[in-house]
């Protein structure tokens, strides 16, 4: 495990807005993202992700709009990803202020764009974005899936997320579809199997709802833990999820 435990909110990002669903359906909106992201990192965020969930040609110029305007105020990492298809975009992103990029769908096409990546920019740079499902299709009990989740591959999670590490990944974002947006505590057996897999940091995503959910997915093996409605609902404050990491004995910044 890393030396502190990152929390780290999560921005989904639909045509300059924040929306958020449950399972990646019905989404809603949310709020501004440079509102959010400030009000995140005032309140101790470790690192801001975006996710670009409609990275249609028409919105990629808003996605870079909103990336600069936060890194402009906000002096954490920012991770963006939705729509990254090559180096290029990569760059673009970080001339506007990215200090990370998430990968999903482009590599599952084209799994040689990680090694693009990670060659040009460093596994630092590079993060794999993981929507994955239960399944009994796979060896592991967990399939890869793409389009927010709408899509299954046959891939299995733990097979794909070797291969990425392989070829370059330096962190795995690892989103359990089936505990998205539920807010009944994150898939502590996913997250244990990653962990058991990987040589890089995991990051845990996909069903916080209450403080006392975050401590567990750092103690099966995350090195950090993504949030989202929690955080935009004003249920949680970054704060208090810190708080409780701290009271269960974990290192936190």
């Amino acid at each position: 495990m890393s030396l502190a435990v990152r929390v780290i909110p999560c921005l989904d990002v639909a045509a300059g807005r924040v929306v958020k669903g449950v399972n990646f359906l019905n989404l809603r909106d949310a709020g501004d993202p440079v509102e959010l992201a400030a009000r995140y990192f005032d309140q101790g965020a470790d690192e801001i992700t975006f996710l670009d969930v409609t990275a249609t040609v028409d919105n990629r110029s808003t996605m870079y709009d909103v990336v600069q305007a936060t890194a402009e105020q906000v002096f954490i990492p920012l991770t963006v990803g939705g729509g990254i298809r090559t180096t290029d975009d990569v760059s673009r992103l970080q001339g506007h202020g990215a200090d990370k990029v998430g990968v999903n769908s482009a590599a599952i096409a084209r799994p040689a764009l990680l090694s693009e990546i990670a060659d040009r920019f460093g596994a630092q740079a590079l993060v794999l974005s993981l929507d994955l499902k239960r399944s009994d299709r796979t060896p592991s009990g967990f399939v890869v899936t793409t389009h927010g989740g709408r899509t299954e591959t046959d891939l299995d999670a733990l097979a794909w997320a070797t291969e990425a590490i392989e070829r370059g990944a330096g962190e795995l974002l690892v989103n359990s579809i089936d505990a998205d947006g539920t807010k009944n505590g994150f898939d502590l057996e996913l997250i244990a199997a990653m962990r058991e897999i990987s040589s890089v940091p995991v990051i845990a995503s996909g069903g916080a709802g209450a403080v006392e959910h975050f401590a567990p997915a750092i103690k099966a093996g995350a090195d950090a833990v993504l949030a989202a409605s929690v955080f935009h609902n004003g249920e949680l404050t970054i704060g208090e999820v810190k708080d409780s990491l701290r009271t269960a004995g974990l290192p936190v910044r």
